[in-house]
């Protein structure tokens, strides 16, 4: 117990010194400095209150804040002109390889460029040539392969972004084939109607085509596309054009593209008017009213000349113009607006003016008219199979004027046996006649045929 006495005494008399030591040496004397420190605070204060209220310390102030916020603006100003930008459009991409044993594909043909910098470095760039858009495949072999981009400017001040920056290209060896050429006229409707291209001859009659070998299956066909507006001054004779472009189509008619040597032909281009002067034949259409027959259709024009390809206008020996004439009961004219047959360009006349005279109907019968047979197909033979089936009676109903002047030579009955095969059938009588403003018709409407192979 004595002993724990002795300890505790031991440690009170240690604290005790120690709080003596810190008061005298550090409480005391930091106490005084702060004391000093707050005083001379209230010296300096008093001395900024006297100073800071003089005219001169606020002039000074002022200008040097006024100096503070020019040198802020002008490194904000700095800042935006090192941050402009201009965009420079649809700049052409050049690749360098071997184009004579490859084929790129998936190369861009343009790209936009970023210019960012200051505005007379821009400026300056934009002036000065440079090499552009680039992007090195040297000794890339066939594949896919992903390539960078570069742009090649004189001026190293500026920085520069390119959209797209980086592609994935296809390399593709180049194989050739040789392949026909024919050819198309285009716009060929722009040539006088009058004209017609009648023959061109291509001054060669293969051509080489070149690319990567999916491309060449797809190949159906190359054309030398001759634009008649190409033609200087078209007219009848013999005109060479040149520069003609070449295209190449698959089986579906789309652009194949494939590099086609020559690029370009040359053909020699017969131009001719082919023209013929024909009758016109003007047919009534559709049954007059119930007494009523046509007296007469006069046509301002009795002949027209046609124009057109040469096959057409050997094939066509009238030119047949249909008048409606359903239901008429009394005289009409009519004004018919021509129409071209096919291969037929162009008709020295656009219209037609027919006047129809009515009169009353009166008929008169034709007995014993023979019944001839059309169309019979190759290797067969018909013939009636009774009496009344071998001539038939013709009632041709009309005008009395037109009645008296016809003959029986004048009129035709048959039978159509077009799709017919050996058997016996009932046939339907047909009958026309040479005079248009009459109508004809069969008293006995079916006959009795038999259809037999030629022995």
């Amino acid at each position: 117990m004595k002993y724990m006495k002795k300890i505790g005494k031991i440690i009170y008399g240690f604290f005790h010194y120690l709080g003596k030591f810190l008061d005298k040496w550090v409480i005391i004397p930091l106490t005084k400095l702060i004391l000093k420190l707050m005083d001379l605070g209230k010296y300096i204060a008093k001395r900024f209150d006297s100073i800071a209220g003089k005219k001169s310390t606020l002039l000074v102030v002022s200008l040097l804040l006024a100096f503070g916020v020019f040198i802020v603006i002008d490194q904000e100003s700095n800042i935006m002109i090192d941050q402009y930008a201009e965009i420079l459009y649809n700049q052409p991409v050049t690749a360098v390889y071997n184009e004579e044993s490859y084929v790129v594909e998936g190369l861009p043909k343009d790209v936009d460029i970023t210019l960012i910098g200051q505005r007379r470095h821009i400026f300056l760039a934009k002036q000065a040539p440079s090499k552009g858009v680039s992007v090195d495949l040297t000794g890339l072999k066939p594949g896919n392969h992903k390539v960078t981009l570069k742009y090649t400017q004189r001026l190293k001040s500026l920085d520069y972004k390119l959209d797209p920056s980086q592609v994935t290209v296809t390399i593709y060896e180049k194989v050739s084939e040789t392949r026909s050429l024919t050819y198309d006229i285009l716009h060929q409707e722009n040539l006088d109607t009058k004209l017609y291209i009648s023959n061109v001859a291509i001054d060669r009659n293969d051509v080489i085509i070149k690319g990567a070998q999916y491309k060449l299956d797809k190949v159906a066909s190359v054309k030398a596309l001759l634009d008649v507006n190409s033609i200087p001054n078209p007219g009848a004779g013999d005109i060479t054009v040149k520069d003609i472009p070449l295209v190449a189509y698959d089986n579906d008619g789309k652009i194949v593209d494939v590099e086609i040597v020559p690029k370009t032909v040359a053909a020699n281009v017969t131009i001719t008017s082919p023209s013929k002067e024909i009758p016109i034949k003007v047919v009534p259409k559709g049954e007059l009213a119930f007494g009523k027959s046509i007296k007469s259709m006069d046509a301002n024009l009795t002949k027209i000349t046609v124009y057109g390809e040469q096959a057409a206008i050997d094939a066509i020996d009238q030119l047949e113009v249909e008048i409606d004439v359903k239901g008429l009961e009394s005289n009409k004219e009519y004004n018919v607006t021509l129409k071209k047959p096919k291969g037929i360009t162009e008709l020295s006349s656009k219209t037609l003016n027919v006047k129809v005279i009515i009169d009353n109907s009166a008929s008169k019968e034709f007995e014993n008219i023979s019944v001839s047979a059309e169309n019979i197909g190759a290797g067969l033979k018909v013939q009636a199979l009774d009496t009344a089936s071998r001539a038939v009676t013709v009632v041709v109903q009309g005008s009395d004027d037109a009645i008296k002047n016809i003959q029986a030579s004048d009129i035709k009955a048959y039978v159509d046996l077009k799709d017919l095969g050996v058997g016996e059938y009932d046939v339907e009588v047909k009958v026309t006649g040479n005079d248009l403003k009459l109508s004809y018709s069969s008293k006995t409407k079916k006959i009795k045929v038999k259809i037999s192979a030629v022995s």
